[in-house]
């Protein structure tokens, strides 16, 4: 039998977001919502991205996805909980619009293939950027236009965040059917062009503990995260917008790094507990007050997410000296060459007083495997 025309075929992209102030438990597993509100800045698609191609065809006997070319599981609830969502939406439009052209799309199954250019499942937000490009190419191919926070939000909470540019907040919301937790921008790209991010990869492996049943540890045992999401969070997310509005990067840069250092506190207050950074993680953060402390200023922050690889703000006056520190402080493996990737970084000399505030013998080399340097996207 001849086959037919894809109905439709849609390629999209979608960004890494990395949270400021970070999410970490929910109060509802299957709608993924959250115990605390969050704050993230979306980082730019020409460093990390995902791209996800979505065809559905009349040819189609049950619905197929791939990730980086290796075929997942379907029937993840995760997904099926995405592609409901987005037929749901799309019968409602269907029968608010009789005689739509992609009405018979309804009826077929659709095939998703989407591949990540930075590693998977290793605490670089991979799954924000997947489900977001995910739930907006579904969105696209059976021709959705309502507002996907929702859609992206029972994929992977955080995905919500990478829906839009600049600096993004996730509202915790308080209604039972989670309406009202959604994604909205605090601020676009625009509003602080100087400020760089640099992605140091310390380990490209898969993390031992996934996000997901961390998360569920952590809300089960750990007493610290209960007080962390009642008692402190809501302060922080006002201070830290407050930070963004001002372009206070001292504020932003110190807010951000005790957030993460409280995050990563509840994860090793849950039991059992739960450990995401190892020895070069913690070498860096050394490093990074060393590197602010020579400066009398916070010039740098660090912040990690459920993994090892640290993600540093900084303005892009101080992206030189930093980088040359790390490669000091973390020389290159055999990949000298390929050390550095994304935005250019001009060299940089490290003068002998910053050397010696370092204090830190040179690693075995390849301790930090690789850095991105990168920005901010913005909503385009």
């Amino acid at each position: 039998m001849a086959s037919e025309q894809p109905l439709a075929a849609v390629t999209c992209t979608a960004p890494v977001n990395i949270a400021v102030i970070k999410y970490w438990g929910k109060r509802d597993e299957e709608l993924v919502l959250p115990i605390n509100s969050s704050l993230s800045v979306t980082l730019h698609q020409d460093q990390l991205k995902t791209t996800t191609t979505a065809v559905i065809s009349k040819d189609f006997t049950e619905d197929r996805i791939w990730l980086n070319g290796r075929e997942e599981d379907v029937g993840q609830p995760r997904l099926q909980a995405c592609l409901r969502e987005i037929r749901r939406l799309a019968r409602k439009r269907r029968n608010a619009w009789d005689g739509d052209p992609l009405s018979s799309s309804l009826s077929c199954k659709v095939h998703v293939a989407s591949v990540n250019n930075f590693p998977t499942a290793a605490g670089l937000a991979s799954s924000a950027a997947g489900y977001a490009c995910l739930a907006y190419t579904l969105a696209r191919v059976y021709g959705v236009e309502s507002d996907l926070s929702e859609v992206a939000r029972r994929g992977s909470g955080s995905a919500c965040r990478s829906l839009y540019g600049g600096f993004v907040e996730w509202q915790m919301g308080e209604q039972t059917d989670g309406k009202d937790s959604v994604a909205r921008q605090v601020a676009p790209e625009s509003h602080w062009p100087e400020l760089r991010v640099l992605i140091l990869v310390v380990s490209a492996e898969k993390k031992l503990t996934g996000s997901t049943v961390g998360m569920r540890a952590s809300v089960e045992t750990s007493a610290l995260l209960r007080f962390r999401a009642e008692a402190v969070v809501p302060a922080r997310m006002a201070e830290m917008t407050r930070c963004i509005r001002e372009r206070d990067f001292p504020g932003f840069a110190q807010l951000t790094m005790k957030d993460s250092n409280q995050f990563h506190a509840t994860c090793l207050d849950t039991f059992p507990p739960i450990s995401y950074l190892n020895a070069v993680s913690w070498r860096i953060i050394h490093l990074v007050h060393r590197f602010n402390a020579h400066h009398g200023d916070t010039k740098v922050a660090y912040t990690f997410d459920a993994g090892p690889n640290a993600v540093i703000f900084t303005l892009d006056d101080t992206v030189a000296e930093f980088v040359a520190a790390v490669r000091h402080s973390f020389p290159p493996g055999s990949n000298g060459d390929a050390f550095l990737k994304g935005l250019q970084v001009r060299p940089a000399p490290l003068s002998a007083e910053l050397q010696a505030a370092l204090a830190m013998e040179p690693t075995t080399p390849g301790g930090v495997k690789y850095i991105i340097a990168t920005q901010m996207l913005g909503t385009g």
